[in-house]
């Protein structure tokens, strides 16, 4: 199915503690009784949003629904503590979360069983510190998943989840038909029926007088015409509109962004990824990269970013392939983004970058340049990208002009294109690969060959 979005949700609403393959624990004296997934929902629904620390201190203890109105009296008091802690929010939050953590694993403390599996160290304070770090991953993953239903939208700098608008209907259906309770706890052949029966639960587009409303809404079918189709086609059809007006959303996206007036804007959340006030950091800066690019030149800018009906970034690129590919006719360029730093860096990203430009190569049949972006460039990488300027490699096409620039160098391009009083050309962005080729040819080693480039890249619209 295309729909994947669906197939995630019905998973996700199936997710239960107990099940024949999560067993209720043997120590300590919690019981389970809850499907997660679904009560986190109701949670969301019912404060209409729902912050990121929220969901970590109160919404993670919720081990039975029958828990649901106590962890809305404490997220409601939360609330009215955080007024009288302003200015002091952090301080609020690590005090609750010790709090937490220390009744929660009381009996692991008072027993001295608090080596983590990280680390021989045995210690109080690096047990919270371990635990803490956990509760932030759980969030995290549960956020992503919950995102990746497309019912759910996440504001990146509030840090919170709330229901998308159009799917209120949707998630209102799921509260008031789905059982709270656990299923065929001691039954696996019964539990695993229904864990891989791929209509269940019934969702809201199930039901096909609401296939039928929402076609009317999307597409200018006739009402005979819809009931022509098959159930089946309905909602492939839906689908097929849905994306269509996701399609129609981007291309003024993009209108915009050419026409500058984005740009404020684009700037403004280069600055709040580096201070990081925005929840998923690699996300955002891959997005905000490709609205920059989009912005900075002519060109077909495709960003590998999954996007969600309201073209709002919901992941990054997959696999196997760059994170944006930019088609200048006459040549392409693939752009790469990455947080990461140091060492990591170029273990993580010298290898993958070199294999996408040659795949895209290959499937383009043009020449085309990498152009690398981090906030800090790592020696190894700079030294690594200057060897295959040099080097007539067949598996990656030949020699790899791939030209690493700092954020913050790419962020002065971005304000000479906007200042400049006409609109840049693909011909001035390939200078500066053919220039990198170049000195890479001359240079005695790759702290010059960098250097130059940089200089390069800071005046790239000068003669």
């Amino acid at each position: 199915s295309k729909r994947k979005e669906e197939i995630l949700l019905r998973q996700l609403l199936k997710f239960q503690f107990p099940s024949p393959f999560h067993t209720q624990p043997t120590q300590g004296n919690t019981d389970f009784w809850v499907k997660p997934y679904l009560e986190i929902l109701r949670l969301i629904y019912h404060f209409g949003t729902l912050s990121f620390d929220e969901v970590m201190l109160f919404g993670l203890q919720m081990t039975s629904y029958k828990m649901f109105d106590d962890i809305v009296k404490k997220i409601e008091d939360f609330r009215v503590e955080k007024v009288k802690y302003q200015g002091k929010y952090k301080q609020l939050k690590a005090n609750i979360q010790e709090d937490i953590i220390l009744n929660l694993f009381d009996e692991e403390i008072n027993s001295g069983q608090i080596k983590t599996r990280e680390s021989n160290e045995k210690s109080i304070r690096k047990f919270i510190s371990t635990k803490s770090s956990n509760m932030r991953d759980y969030t995290d993953a549960c956020f992503r998943y919950l995102r990746s239903t497309g019912v759910v939208n996440v504001s990146q700098r509030g840090r919170s989840l709330s229901i998308a608008a159009e799917k209120i209907p949707d998630v209102e259906f799921i509260l008031s038909t789905v059982d709270r309770n656990p299923v065929f706890i001691d039954d696996e052949e019964r539990y695993t029926e229904m864990l891989y029966n791929s209509t269940l639960p019934v969702l809201y587009t199930d039901n096909e007088e609401v296939l039928i409303q929402k076609l009317s809404e999307y597409t200018s079918m006739t009402s005979s015409q819809i009931c022509e189709l098959s159930f089946h086609e309905k909602k492939e059809r839906l689908f097929a509109a849905i994306e269509d007006k996701k399609q129609s959303i981007l291309n003024q996206q993009i209108v915009n962004i050419k026409d500058y007036k984005q740009y404020d804007d684009i700037m403004n959340t280069f600055d709040d990824i580096e201070q990081k006030n925005v929840l998923d950091i690699p996300l955002m800066l891959e997005w905000n990269t490709w609205r920059a690019m989009t912005m900075l030149d002519g060109g077909s800018i495709k960003a590998n970013l999954k996007f969600d009906d309201n073209g709002v970034p919901m992941s990054t690129a997959q696999g196997n392939m760059a994170d944006i590919f930019c088609d200048y006719e006459e040549y392409g360029l693939t752009v790469e983004v990455t947080t990461s730093s140091g060492q990591k860096q170029y273990e993580m990203e010298s290898e993958p970058v070199s294999r996408h430009l040659a795949k895209y190569k290959k499937e383009t049949g043009k020449d085309a340049y990498c152009l690398f972006i981090a906030p800090k460039i790592n020696e190894a990488c700079i030294a690594h990208f200057f060897m295959l300027h040099k080097m007539n490699i067949a598996f990656y096409g030949g020699k790899s002009v791939i030209v690493p620039i700092d954020i913050n160098t790419f962020r002065k391009m971005l304000t000479d294109s906007y200042k400049a009083y006409y609109q840049p050309n693909p011909t001035q962005v390939k200078s500066l690969f053919d220039y990198s080729l170049e000195v890479a040819e001359k240079a005695d080693n790759e702290v010059e060959w960098y250097t130059k480039i940089t200089e390069k890249a800071l005046n790239w619209l000068s003669a």
